[in-house]
C-alpha cells in the first residue's frame, strides 16, 4: 500500500526507487485472469477500468479489493488513490505494460480496480420495494446490456435483472458501458425468466413486455395513466426479442410508436423510451 501525504499522500509513486508491479507480478497475473468469465465466476471478482468506474466503485463500501495504477495516473487521480487508502484498499503502482495487460481498451486511462461481485438475490432486490425494474432476458451484447443498465439508473430504477442465458454483467465491455451505474443499483442474476416474471407479479409490479409487435401502444398506456404504478419492463434479446410464452405471461405487450419511417428501434433506444415513460409517470 502506498503511504505518505502531501500535500503528498502519493509522493512515493513519483520516486524512482519505488518498485512497480510488472505484467509478471503474481497479483497482476491473477487480476488479468478476471478478463475471463470463468475466473470471474470462480473468484466472484471483476475488473473496473478507468477513473469514472473506479470513482463510483469506491462509493460502494467493501467493493474495491485492490487498485492498480500507473505512477502518472495515481498522481493525476490522487483523490481516488487517497480514498482507496482511507478505505483500507491496497493501492499498487504498476508499469505501463502491466496496466495495458489489465486494461481492455485501446487507450487506457491508467487505473484498474479489482472489485467484488455486487449481485443480490431477486428476493433481496424486491424487499427494497423498487418502483421501476428493468429485466434483460437473454440479452447477449455486453455493450447493449451496459447501456440499458446506465439508462435504468438514470431513470431511477431500483434494480436490473439479468435473466436466463444473459450476458455477464461483469464483462468488461458491460462494466464500461454502464459508466459507473453498475455500482448504483441492485443487480440481479436469475435463472428461469418465467419464474422472474411470476415473482415480480407477486411483488405487485406490473410486468410490461417491450415488443415491436405489441398490441398496446406506449403512448396510449401513458395517456390512460397505466404507467403510474410500480412496473417491471421486460426486454428481449437483440436478435429474437422476448420468447412468445414470456411476452404472453406479462400484463401487456407494449410497442413504442414509430412516427417516422424507421422500421424499428434498437434495444438500447427502445429501453430508454420505455423506462423514461415510466419514470415520468411515476413522478
Amino acid at each position: 500500500m502506498l503511504s505518505g501525504q502531501h500535500g503528498g499522500r502519493l509522493d512515493r509513486v513519483r520516486e524512482p526507487d519505488v518498485p512497480l508491479f510488472t505484467p509478471r507480478t503474481p497479483r497482476v497475473v491473477a487480476a488479468r485472469r478476471l478478463q475471463r468469465r470463468r475466473d470471474r465466476e470462480n473468484t466472484r471478482r471483476f475488473l473496473a477500468e478507468g477513473p469514472q468506474a473506479v470513482r463510483e466503485a469506491l462509493t460502494r463500501p467493501d467493493t474495491v479489493v485492490e487498485l492498480f495504477g500507473t505512477p502518472a495516473a495515481l498522481t493525476r487521480y490522487a483523490d481516488l488513490a487517497a480514498t482507496a487508502e482511507d478505505a483500507g484498499v491496497p493501492v499498487s503502482p504498476v508499469t505501463d505494460d502491466a496496466l495495458a495487460a489489465l486494461a481492455e481498451t485501446v487507450a487506457p486511462q491508467g487505473l484498474v480496480a479489482v472489485c467484488q461481485h455486487l449481485d443480490v438475490p431477486l428476493a433481496t432486490a424486491l424487499a427494497a420495494r423498487p418502483r421501476l425494474v428493468a429485466v434483460l432476458v437473454e440479452i447477449r451484447d455486453p455493450g447493449n446490456a451496459g447501456t440499458v443498465l446506465r439508462t435504468a439508473d438514470a431513470a431511477g430504477a431500483g434494480a436490473v435483472v439479468f435473466a436466463g442465458d444473459a450476458v455477464d454483467p461483469y464483462n468488461g465491455k458491460c462494466v464500461r458501458a454502464s459508466a459507473g451505474s453498475l455500482f448504483h443499483l441492485d443487480v440481479v442474476r436469475a435463472g428461469d425468466p418465467a419464474d422472474v416474471v411470476a415473482r415480480l407479479r407477486a411483488a405487485a409490479l406490473a410486468t410490461l413486455a417491450a415488443s415491436g409487435y405489441g398490441e398496446t401502444d406506449l403512448d396510449d398506456l401513458a395517456d390512460r395513466g397505466e404507467l403510474s404504478r410500480p412496473t417491471a419492463w421486460l426486454f428481449g434479446s437483440e436478435a429474437h426479442g422476448l420468447p412468445a410464452e414470456l411476452a404472453d405471461a406479462a400484463d401487456a405487450r407494449v410497442r413504442v410508436p414509430l412516427h417516422g419511417r424507421a422500421e424499428s428501434l434498437n434495444l438500447a433506444a427502445a429501453a430508454a423510451v420505455c423506462l423514461y415513460a415510466s419514470a415520468r409517470a411515476l413522478r
